[in-house]
């Protein structure tokens, strides 16, 4: 599906709207500096703003006044980096696109203290919706995703220590870790636009589709993606033996010596399996998993598209939405 310049148009004008929205919050001016400067640097690393104009993408699909909206992407925006900001620092990563992550640069109390002040915040812009008879049907809704998403983020850490865990809980770890962030933007984008209930829920099924078949593409071009497009080197799932759904659904329909090859591999240390990359990725071929993966993203995907044509949306915001979903489970890095 090809983006055309008038969706490209819209969905800069949202972003740039979404990016004043949270600029106006004047987090980097507040006090204690110690408090709120991790907050701001956090938010300017910038990303894709995916959530917010998902959300908004919704709204439009219901509503001309799409502005409606922009309380509650900049909520998720903002909820999103919290999550980033407390992952970074459980994970111990150094680098958040390219520069120094929160708990590096200012440690590791001031990290959990200022992502617990963002976390406050998204409520604070959720609250900000013109229509404050929403808020009824929009709290409990944000609620339920932000306690899932903790319970995502849980189980992926359980599952660093255990030794065997299953496709099925893994879908349901990335189902709860990235999906629901992606259905509640499209759920409460389009409560806000004037949808039902109904028809908000419909959407917010699409988005759990939709990130699962995100979730999977980006364990598929870890292995099998272009390094100068991914903009990282390729392989570092397996070097980490991280548990993708690539390596469980590998471990589930290896057998004899293969398994036992592979299973042998996952002993070494990081180090080690760098010199391996290839003859693990032979081994997920001979599984059949880069098919099985692709297969996994193309249901999931038109799952997600056909939940969207079902719908009685207004053609722009259609549209608007299919361009955004094409991004997403089609995208190469």
């Amino acid at each position: 599906m090809t983006m055309y310049p008038d969706q490209q148009k819209k969905l800069k004008l949202i972003r740039e709207a979404v990016e004043e929205q949270l600029a106006a919050r004047s987090l980097g001016t507040r006090s204690p500096e110690g408090l709120f400067a991790p907050i701001d640097y956090t938010l300017r690393l910038g990303g894709k703003r995916i959530r917010p104009l998902l959300a908004c993408a919704a709204a439009t699909a219901f509503t001309e006044a799409w502005q409606r909206a922009l309380p509650v992407a900049v909520a998720l925006e903002i909820f999103h980096n919290f999550t980033l900001l407390h992952d970074d620092l459980m994970d111990r990563s150094p680098l958040r696109r390219g520069q120094e992550t929160v708990y590096r640069r200012w440690g590791d109390n001031t990290a959990i203290l200022s992502g617990d002040a963002m976390s406050i915040e998204a409520y604070a812009s959720l609250a900000e919706v013109a229509d404050k008879s929403l808020l009824a049907e929009l709290l409990p809704r944000f609620s339920q995703m932000a306690l899932e998403v903790c319970v995502g983020q849980q189980y992926d850490m359980e599952f660093e220590t255990r030794s065997e865990v299953r496709v099925e809980e893994y879908m349901e770890m990335i189902r709860l870790k990235t999906s629901v962030l992606l259905g509640s933007s499209l759920e409460l984008g389009a409560l806000v636009g004037g949808a039902t209930a109904e028809q908000a829920r419909a959407l917010y099924a699409v988005g759990i589709q939709l990130g699962l078949a995100f979730q999977i593409q980006d364990d598929l071009l870890d292995v099998y993606g272009d390094e100068k497009t991914f903009g990282k080197p390729i392989g570092g799932d397996i070097v980490n033996a991280k548990k993708t759904l690539l390596l469980l659904y590998t471990l589930e329909q290896l057998q004899g010596e293969d398994l036992k090859r592979l299973q042998e591999i996952l002993t070494y240390t990081p180090e080690e399996r760098r010199a391996y990359i290839d003859e693990v990725r032979a081994l997920y071929d001979k599984a059949g998993t880069r098919l099985y993966a692709e297969a996994e993203i193309e249901r999931l995907s038109t799952e997600a598209y056909r939940g969207v044509e079902q719908l009685p949306l207004r053609e722009e915001g259609r549209e608007l939405l299919l361009a955004l979903f094409h991004t997403l489970s089609g995208r190469t890095k």
